[in-house]
């Protein structure tokens, strides 16, 4: 504050917020210890919250996560305490649950009480450039919300397989994984700015309003991780959804490469920025265009069998059906490996053949 008037630092100088009621307040949550999404709801009850449903999910994401984890014996509310989610003020006196509750567990009529600005915008945009091709608004419990964003990605990307330690693994799901865990997980939930996914033809973009502490590029060799919420993060940690801090950017950096030969970009500032590249061999194109841009992959030559019949699946799944033509061209072998690989799934009853050689096409069984 200098002659009356309130200034916010940034790269280009000194900005006037005197006026700007939400830059002030974002900037008094930048520089402040407290975390909002500490802030006590005092009246909220447990019949605001979908615990009968979410619970057992939550108990099962932590079982699969450590066998043995404390959570599994717990009762609700013994979930709810040891995760930090009800808390007692000892300076007011004030106790309840906090922010971190309501946005794990509340129900959405609740959430959009506490925080009316919480909405997650996913856009798919590639045809139609002015507006979009599909579309998903988010704002529903994290819980929810975060395999409702992974879901979204899956539809509009493909998938790829990698091994690691001997097992496939689908890179696709370790990206999406750490994009919407952070964009759930890092974010100013006091911002009216609305967090964002966007899936374009050659990459997909992620925005969400965040309290920077070093604005600029993030090197992965040289970053300091800071929890913008770390309510969040521990419990996201403890189902499975997120790991320690700073192993996000780091997955990122080691997968993104993997996956379509590319570096990701994360750019911190007032708005946090993810952008991560799509080769044309993991991006859906429109209808129109050649089989060639929209299928060409190149797989390890150690990928295994299983491998090649995940990503047969995964396309199916999607697309409703497929051929062997366009197998060759999605596992990137020979169209005799791929008849090999349908054959197989069809003696094993996965999945059936229709029609006669030429026109033959596969689907999953009923």
């Amino acid at each position: 504050m200098f002659g009356g008037k309130i200034f916010d630092r940034g790269e280009d100088g000194d900005m006037d917020i005197t006026r700007n009621s939400e830059m002030v307040s974002h900037v008094h949550r930048r520089k402040s210890a407290e975390y909002l999404e500490r802030k006590i709801f005092p009246y909220a009850k447990e019949s605001n919250f979908d615990f009968d449903r979410l619970m057992p999910i939550v108990r099962l994401l932590a079982t699969n996560r450590q066998r043995s984890h404390s959570w599994a014996k717990m009762t609700d509310m013994e979930i709810i305490k040891s995760a930090g989610l009800y808390e007692e003020n000892i300076e007011t006196g004030v106790s309840g649950f906090n922010l971190a509750a309501v946005l794990l567990f509340g129900r959405d009529e609740v959430i959009l009480s506490c925080t009316s600005n919480y909405v997650t915008d996913a856009i798919c945009r590639r045809d139609n450039l002015d507006r979009y091709d599909d579309r998903l608004m988010v704002t529903t419990n994290l819980i929810d919300a975060y395999e409702q964003l992974n879901d979204f990605i899956a539809k509009h990307t493909l998938d790829r397989f990698h091994l690691i330690d001997g097992q496939s693994v689908s890179l696709r799901s370790i990206i999406s994984r750490e994009l919407v865990s952070n964009i759930l997980v890092h974010r100013d939930y006091g911002s009216a700015y609305p967090a964002k996914i966007i899936i374009e033809r050659d990459r997909i973009i992620t925005e969400n309003w965040a309290l920077p502490k070093k604005p600029g590029k993030i090197d992965p060799n040289d970053f300091m991780p800071f929890p913008k919420n770390p309510i969040l993060a521990r419990f996201f940690i403890n189902i499975g959804r997120a790991d320690v801090l700073g192993s996000g950017v780091r997955n990122l950096y080691e997968y993104t490469k993997i996956y379509s030969g590319g570096e990701p970009e994360l750019i911190e500032g007032d708005v946090f920025k993810t952008i991560v590249p799509l080769s044309k061999s993991n991006s859906f194109v429109s209808d129109k265009s050649s089989l060639s841009d929209k299928m060409s992959d190149n797989v390890s030559d150690k990928t295994s069998d299983n491998a090649y019949e995940q990503m047969i699946l995964s396309y199916i799944e999607t697309n409703g059906e497929i051929n062997a033509t366009t197998t060759a061209t999605l596992i990137d072998r020979s169209p005799s490996t791929a008849r090999r690989i349908l054959s197989r799934l069809v003696d094993e009853s996965v999945i059936i053949a229709v029609g006669a050689n030429r026109n033959r096409k596969y689907k999953f069984s009923k």
